[in-house]
Protein backbone atom coordinates (compact mmCIF):
# COMPACT_ATOMS: atom_id res chain seq x y z
CA UNK A 1 0.00 0.00 0.00
CA UNK A 2 2.99 2.57 0.90
CA UNK A 3 4.15 2.00 -2.71
CA UNK A 4 1.11 2.59 -3.84
CA UNK A 5 0.55 5.48 -2.32
CA UNK A 6 4.57 7.12 -3.10
CA UNK A 7 3.44 6.31 -6.66
CA UNK A 8 0.60 8.55 -6.15
CA UNK A 9 2.90 11.49 -4.80
CA UNK A 10 5.06 11.06 -7.97
CA UNK A 11 2.33 11.42 -10.61
CA UNK A 12 0.40 14.41 -8.40
CA UNK A 13 3.54 16.53 -9.82
CA UNK A 14 2.29 15.95 -13.00
CA UNK A 15 -1.52 15.84 -13.20
CA UNK A 16 -2.37 18.82 -11.02
CA UNK A 17 -0.05 21.66 -12.50
CA UNK A 18 -2.36 22.77 -14.83
CA UNK A 19 -5.25 23.35 -12.73
CA UNK A 20 -7.02 25.58 -10.68
CA UNK A 21 -9.43 28.77 -12.37
CA UNK A 22 -11.00 32.34 -11.36
CA UNK A 23 -14.63 30.97 -10.33
CA UNK A 24 -16.00 34.71 -11.03
CA UNK A 25 -14.76 34.75 -14.71
CA UNK A 26 -16.40 31.23 -16.03
CA UNK A 27 -19.99 32.00 -14.86
CA UNK A 28 -21.80 32.79 -18.39
CA UNK A 29 -23.78 30.34 -20.01
CA UNK A 30 -22.13 30.75 -23.46
CA UNK A 31 -21.12 27.63 -25.31
CA UNK A 32 -17.95 29.37 -27.21
CA UNK A 33 -16.13 31.06 -24.41
CA UNK A 34 -13.66 33.23 -25.31
CA UNK A 35 -10.50 34.63 -22.90
CA UNK A 36 -8.25 37.43 -23.73
CA UNK A 37 -4.82 37.24 -23.20
CA UNK A 38 -3.07 35.76 -20.10
CA UNK A 39 -1.13 37.95 -18.06
CA UNK A 40 1.60 36.98 -15.04
CA UNK A 41 0.59 37.25 -11.55
CA UNK A 42 2.82 38.21 -9.39
CA UNK A 43 3.22 37.14 -5.84
CA UNK A 44 4.76 39.54 -3.53
CA UNK A 45 7.12 37.86 -0.89
CA UNK A 46 7.02 34.22 -2.08
CA UNK A 47 9.93 32.70 -3.97
CA UNK A 48 8.82 29.35 -5.37
CA UNK A 49 6.96 27.14 -7.66
CA UNK A 50 2.95 27.83 -7.30
CA UNK A 51 0.94 25.50 -8.32
CA UNK A 52 -3.52 24.33 -7.81
CA UNK A 53 -4.52 27.74 -7.48
CA UNK A 54 -8.17 28.67 -6.33
CA UNK A 55 -9.13 32.44 -6.52
CA UNK A 56 -11.86 33.04 -3.77
CA UNK A 57 -15.46 33.74 -5.18
CA UNK A 58 -14.97 37.54 -3.59
CA UNK A 59 -11.78 37.84 -5.57
CA UNK A 60 -10.29 38.31 -2.41
CA UNK A 61 -8.13 35.44 -1.54
CA UNK A 62 -5.68 33.51 -3.98
CA UNK A 63 -4.92 29.60 -2.26
CA UNK A 64 -2.46 27.67 -3.53
CA UNK A 65 -0.09 25.03 -2.71
CA UNK A 66 4.16 24.75 -3.11
CA UNK A 67 5.84 22.49 -5.92
CA UNK A 68 4.45 19.03 -5.57
CA UNK A 69 7.46 17.18 -4.99
CA UNK A 70 9.30 14.60 -3.40
CA UNK A 71 12.62 17.52 -2.96
CA UNK A 72 9.62 19.43 -0.55
CA UNK A 73 7.03 19.18 1.73
CA UNK A 74 3.60 20.42 -0.67
CA UNK A 75 1.54 22.45 1.91
CA UNK A 76 -1.22 25.14 1.28
CA UNK A 77 -0.82 29.05 1.58
CA UNK A 78 -2.72 31.66 1.21
CA UNK A 79 -2.40 35.67 -0.73
CA UNK A 80 -4.32 38.55 -0.64
CA UNK A 81 -5.34 40.46 -3.53
CA UNK A 82 -4.03 43.73 -4.50
CA UNK A 83 -5.57 43.94 -8.22
CA UNK A 84 -6.12 41.29 -10.70
CA UNK A 85 -2.92 40.55 -11.37
CA UNK A 86 -1.05 41.35 -8.14
CA UNK A 87 -0.94 39.42 -4.84
CA UNK A 88 0.38 39.71 -1.04
CA UNK A 89 1.64 36.32 -0.12
CA UNK A 90 0.48 35.60 3.82
CA UNK A 91 2.16 32.58 4.69
CA UNK A 92 1.45 29.02 4.69
CA UNK A 93 -2.18 28.50 6.08
CA UNK A 94 -2.25 27.70 9.88
CA UNK A 95 -4.07 24.32 11.21
CA UNK A 96 -3.81 22.29 8.21
CA UNK A 97 -0.57 21.23 6.73
CA UNK A 98 1.47 18.00 7.91
CA UNK A 99 4.98 16.42 7.01
CA UNK A 100 3.04 14.75 4.15
CA UNK A 101 1.33 16.20 1.32
CA UNK A 102 -1.74 18.85 0.91
CA UNK A 103 -2.60 20.37 -2.07
CA UNK A 104 -5.49 21.35 -4.00
CA UNK A 105 -7.83 23.96 -2.03
CA UNK A 106 -11.21 24.91 -2.65
CA UNK A 107 -13.31 26.95 -0.73
CA UNK A 108 -17.25 27.62 -0.89
CA UNK A 109 -19.07 30.96 0.47
CA UNK A 110 -19.68 30.01 3.83
CA UNK A 111 -16.03 29.30 4.62
CA UNK A 112 -15.68 25.42 4.13
CA UNK A 113 -12.48 24.60 2.73
CA UNK A 114 -11.74 21.28 1.27
CA UNK A 115 -7.96 20.41 0.32
CA UNK A 116 -6.77 16.96 -0.41
CA UNK A 117 -3.97 15.05 1.98
CA UNK A 118 -2.42 11.73 1.94
CA UNK A 119 -1.82 12.13 5.69
CA UNK A 120 -3.72 9.29 6.62
CA UNK A 121 -4.23 7.16 3.28
CA UNK A 122 -2.51 3.65 4.25
CA UNK A 123 -4.88 3.43 7.13
CA UNK A 124 -8.14 5.33 5.97
CA UNK A 125 -7.85 4.72 2.38
CA UNK A 126 -9.11 8.13 1.99
CA UNK A 127 -7.46 11.60 0.96
CA UNK A 128 -10.07 14.07 0.91
CA UNK A 129 -10.53 16.55 4.07
CA UNK A 130 -12.76 19.51 5.38
CA UNK A 131 -12.65 22.18 7.65
CA UNK A 132 -13.29 25.88 8.07
CA UNK A 133 -11.09 28.72 6.36
CA UNK A 134 -11.00 32.21 8.67
CA UNK A 135 -8.17 34.72 8.59
CA UNK A 136 -5.50 32.08 7.33
CA UNK A 137 -6.21 29.29 9.90
CA UNK A 138 -8.33 26.58 9.29
CA UNK A 139 -9.99 24.92 12.48
CA UNK A 140 -11.99 21.52 12.71
CA UNK A 141 -10.22 19.67 10.17
CA UNK A 142 -11.46 16.36 9.15
CA UNK A 143 -11.75 13.35 6.62
CA UNK A 144 -14.87 14.06 4.41
CA UNK A 145 -17.24 10.62 4.68
CA UNK A 146 -18.38 9.06 1.94
CA UNK A 147 -16.24 9.86 -0.60
CA UNK A 148 -13.64 7.30 -0.85
CA UNK A 149 -14.04 3.67 -2.58
CA UNK A 150 -11.98 2.44 0.52
CA UNK A 151 -10.41 0.32 -2.29
CA UNK A 152 -6.53 -0.02 -2.28
CA UNK A 153 -5.20 1.07 -5.31
CA UNK A 154 -7.53 4.26 -5.69
CA UNK A 155 -7.53 7.48 -5.03
CA UNK A 156 -8.81 10.70 -5.08
CA UNK A 157 -6.69 13.66 -6.12
CA UNK A 158 -8.86 16.59 -6.83
CA UNK A 159 -11.89 18.17 -5.22
CA UNK A 160 -13.59 21.54 -6.14
CA UNK A 161 -16.75 22.52 -4.05
CA UNK A 162 -19.36 24.63 -5.33
CA UNK A 163 -20.24 27.36 -4.50
CA UNK A 164 -23.22 27.14 -2.34
CA UNK A 165 -21.11 24.40 -0.57
CA UNK A 166 -23.88 21.81 -1.81
CA UNK A 167 -22.16 19.84 -4.52
CA UNK A 168 -17.82 18.31 -4.33
CA UNK A 169 -16.72 17.20 -7.86
CA UNK A 170 -13.65 15.10 -7.16
CA UNK A 171 -11.77 12.17 -9.15
CA UNK A 172 -11.78 8.29 -9.06
CA UNK A 173 -8.22 7.18 -10.04
CA UNK A 174 -7.23 4.00 -10.37
CA UNK A 175 -2.91 3.12 -9.13
CA UNK A 176 -1.23 -0.16 -8.90
CA UNK A 177 2.18 -0.82 -7.62
CA UNK A 178 3.55 -0.34 -11.07
CA UNK A 179 2.64 3.17 -11.40
CA UNK A 180 -0.56 5.03 -13.20
CA UNK A 181 -3.16 6.42 -12.72
CA UNK A 182 -4.36 4.16 -15.62
CA UNK A 183 -7.96 5.86 -15.31
CA UNK A 184 -9.33 8.99 -13.85
CA UNK A 185 -12.98 10.11 -14.20
CA UNK A 186 -15.21 12.86 -12.37
CA UNK A 187 -17.81 11.88 -9.79
CA UNK A 188 -20.45 14.03 -8.11
CA UNK A 189 -21.16 13.92 -4.63
CA UNK A 190 -23.99 15.69 -2.47
CA UNK A 191 -24.04 17.18 1.32
CA UNK A 192 -25.62 15.68 3.78
CA UNK A 193 -25.89 15.83 7.45
CA UNK A 194 -22.50 13.21 8.00
CA UNK A 195 -20.35 14.55 5.36
CA UNK A 196 -20.98 13.79 1.20
CA UNK A 197 -22.91 10.83 -0.05
CA UNK A 198 -21.94 9.99 -3.57
CA UNK A 199 -25.25 10.74 -6.36
CA UNK A 200 -26.71 7.90 -7.48
CA UNK A 201 -26.95 9.67 -11.18
CA UNK A 202 -22.93 10.73 -10.92
CA UNK A 203 -22.33 8.23 -14.04
CA UNK A 204 -25.43 9.94 -16.34
CA UNK A 205 -24.14 13.48 -15.31
CA UNK A 206 -20.86 13.19 -16.53
CA UNK A 207 -21.10 10.77 -19.08
CA UNK A 208 -19.84 13.13 -22.00
CA UNK A 209 -17.01 13.34 -20.12
CA UNK A 210 -15.33 10.52 -18.64
CA UNK A 211 -13.98 8.52 -21.20
CA UNK A 212 -12.24 4.78 -20.83
CA UNK A 213 -8.78 5.63 -22.83
CA UNK A 214 -8.36 8.91 -20.89
CA UNK A 215 -7.92 10.36 -17.98
CA UNK A 216 -10.62 13.52 -16.80
CA UNK A 217 -9.45 15.35 -13.58
CA UNK A 218 -8.55 18.82 -12.01
CA UNK A 219 -12.79 20.28 -11.84
CA UNK A 220 -13.35 23.69 -11.89
CA UNK A 221 -16.96 24.71 -11.71
CA UNK A 222 -18.56 27.80 -12.37
CA UNK A 223 -21.08 29.59 -9.54
CA UNK A 224 -24.19 28.22 -11.55
CA UNK A 225 -22.61 24.82 -11.72
CA UNK A 226 -23.69 25.11 -15.83
CA UNK A 227 -20.00 25.22 -16.67
CA UNK A 228 -17.16 22.53 -16.27
CA UNK A 229 -14.13 23.26 -17.42
CA UNK A 230 -11.27 20.31 -16.35
CA UNK A 231 -8.09 18.72 -17.76
CA UNK A 232 -7.82 15.15 -19.95
CA UNK A 233 -4.94 13.42 -21.30
CA UNK A 234 -4.38 9.99 -22.61
CA UNK A 235 -4.29 7.28 -20.08
CA UNK A 236 -1.83 5.60 -18.18
CA UNK A 237 -0.14 9.35 -18.06
CA UNK A 238 3.27 9.40 -18.03
CA UNK A 239 6.16 12.48 -19.03
CA UNK A 240 5.12 11.97 -22.30
CA UNK A 241 1.37 13.01 -21.80
CA UNK A 242 -0.17 15.82 -23.45
CA UNK A 243 -3.11 17.54 -21.14
CA UNK A 244 -5.46 19.58 -22.56
CA UNK A 245 -7.51 22.28 -21.55
CA UNK A 246 -11.28 21.28 -21.86
CA UNK A 247 -15.17 22.82 -21.17
CA UNK A 248 -18.55 21.31 -20.90
CA UNK A 249 -21.42 23.14 -20.94
CA UNK A 250 -25.06 22.30 -19.63
CA UNK A 251 -28.25 24.03 -19.45
CA UNK A 252 -29.83 23.12 -16.40
CA UNK A 253 -28.04 21.26 -12.93
CA UNK A 254 -30.53 18.43 -13.51
CA UNK A 255 -29.18 17.16 -16.91
CA UNK A 256 -25.46 15.64 -17.78
CA UNK A 257 -22.67 18.07 -18.88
Amino acid sequence: MQAILNKYLVVMFIVTIISGCNKNTIDSQILNPEFGNPSKVQMIGFEGNMMEPFLSRDNKILFFNNLNNKSENTNLHWSIMINDSTFKYQGEISGVNTIDLEGVPTLDNSGNFYFVSTRDYPKTLSTLYQGNFNGGKVNSVKLIEGISRLQGGWVNFDVEVSADGQNLYFVDARFDQAGGPYSADFVMAKKNNSGFERLTNSDDIFKFINTYEYLEYAACISENQLELYFTRAKAPLNILSIPEMMVSTRKTKSEPF
